[in-house]
């Protein structure tokens, strides 16, 4: 039973992780081409138009390989976790089914229209349908994490005496007070991963001497939107979540932040350190003292709960995972924050395009935003566990008896095979477009 249980947590981790490398791009680039677009209307300078139409043709890729990615994880509702969606499908049902019919749609049906319609449409009806792709695509991030909101602090419901989950009251869905700092974290996020690609680009083909033009457009846009997404993404946004956790999931900031014990005064907060689950400590800590609790409640002295305050069958399953994840992301995202203020100093003053070393850093750095994009996704859902539904259905009771550990095995090595060659696909065509550049 507990093999059964890990694969299927296993293949639908997998499956999940890989799907999300490209809606991370796309909604952030929805936001970019608009911009691109409307820079284009504004000024009349055909250039933006160009990286309109280079942009979307990457949109495009990423969004054909998000759809085949994310088909599998819908059959795994009604496979691996079909009692969870037998639970709770009255519920979570509503979000999933708006997204597909509402977002998808809108989002998929206005891409066909800007790809190959800017004749027919002219400039201002071709820069509507670019806002609708972008509408379409943040609307089904808004709808998706409404569900993902739910799951973390359920609301608006009761539940029969069947154990089945009912919806009481609809708009209870989009007014948890878990959505909406999660859903600007994690769009700000995507800017993130966006403004870093675009940046890598630019800095490419300054460093090879081809479409510098354009080069010094995608430079000049990337830094100023990675630099602002990137503190957006600390605060107040990241801010706003964290306080979220220790609200409504206290044990699980308690495991996030390596806090065994209860301060007695103020909290120390961990820059480095390895959770040690026997001696139940970090061990080789660096620490600042006081900083977390003013960090979470404004106050140098205040005691922050650790995880000795609950019984242990409420901590998250794996502290070690939850900690690491939740520490690669905090680091990264602090590096992201320097790493675009440096390049913004230089473009201020005029030298960035002549800075080979920040040139470089900024190409080679575009990988990272995708790691801590998946970093904060794994905080977020380890965190949650023992729990689908947090405090109330238990993850073993969700998933599905009738499917054994050796079917779902099977398919997940199918699905690493399948995805390794989607993965290789993509990046050939990627790579192909942004050879043939803005001026193809």
């Amino acid at each position: 039973m507990e093999d059964m249980l890990l694969y299927h947590r296993l293949q639908f981790a997998f499956t999940i992780t890989f799907h999300y490398l490209f809606p991370q791009l796309t909604m952030g680039l929805a936001l970019m081409i608009v911009w691109f677009k409307g820079k284009f209307l504004l000024s009349g300078d055909e250039r933006w138009n160009h990286l309109a139409h280079f942009w979307m043709k990457i949109f495009a890729l990423n969004f054909a390989m998000g759809v085949v990615t994310g088909i599998p994880m819908e059959f795994q509702f009604g496979t691996n976790w079909a009692r969870f969606s037998e639970l709770t499908g009255s519920v979570i049902g509503q979000t999933l089914a708006m997204e597909g019919m509402f977002s998808f749609f809108l989002e998929s049906s206005f891409l066909a229209l800007f790809l190959f319609g800017e004749r027919r449409l002219g400039h201002k009806l071709h820069f509507l349908t670019g806002f609708l792709v972008f509408l379409g695509s943040w609307l089904s991030g808004l709808l998706i994490i409404a569900t993902n909101a739910w799951m973390q602090h359920p609301v608006g419901f009761e539940i029969l005496g069947n154990g089945k989950f009912v919806l009481t009251h609809f708009g209870a869905l989009f007014s948890n007070p878990w959505l909406w700092p999660a859903y600007l974290h994690n769009q700000a996020a995507s800017l993130v991963t966006t403004s870093f690609v675009i940046a890598a680009v630019g800095a490419f083909y300054l460093l090879n001497g081809r479409q510098v033009e354009y080069g010094k457009l995608m430079l000049r846009s990337g830094v100023i939107a990675g630099l602002i997404s990137s503190v957006l993404v600390a605060f107040p946004t990241g801010d706003w979540s964290a306080k979220n956790v220790v609200k409504y999931q206290p044990v699980t900031f308690a495991a996030m932040e390596g806090l065994f014990e209860t301060s007695e005064g103020g909290a120390e907060i961990v820059l480095i350190g390895q959770p040690n689950m026997l001696a139940r400590k970090l061990d080789n800590k660096i620490a600042v003292p006081n900083v977390l609790s003013f960090l979470t409640f404004q106050r140098w002295h205040q005691p922050v709960q650790g995880l000795d305050q609950f019984d242990e069958s409420l901590w998250p399953t794996n502290v070690p995972g939850l900690y690491y994840a939740y520490h690669i992301m905090v680091g990264l995202g602090t590096l992201f924050i320097v790493l675009m203020a440096v390049a913004a100093y230089y473009l201020a003053r005029g030298s960035l395009f002549s800075r080979r070393g920040v040139l470089w850093a900024l190409l080679m750095a575009f990988p990272f935003p995708y790691i801590a994009n998946i970093a904060g996704w794994y905080t977020t859902e380890l965190g949650r566990q023992p729990w689908l539904v947090y405090g109330l259905l238990p993850t073993a009771e969700g998933s599905s008896f009738m499917v054994s550990s050796g079917n779902t095995l099977f398919t997940l090595l199918g699905f690493v095979g399948l995805y390794f060659l989607l993965g290789l696909l993509s990046l050939l065509l990627a790579g192909r477009i942004v050879y043939k550049g803005p001026r193809a």
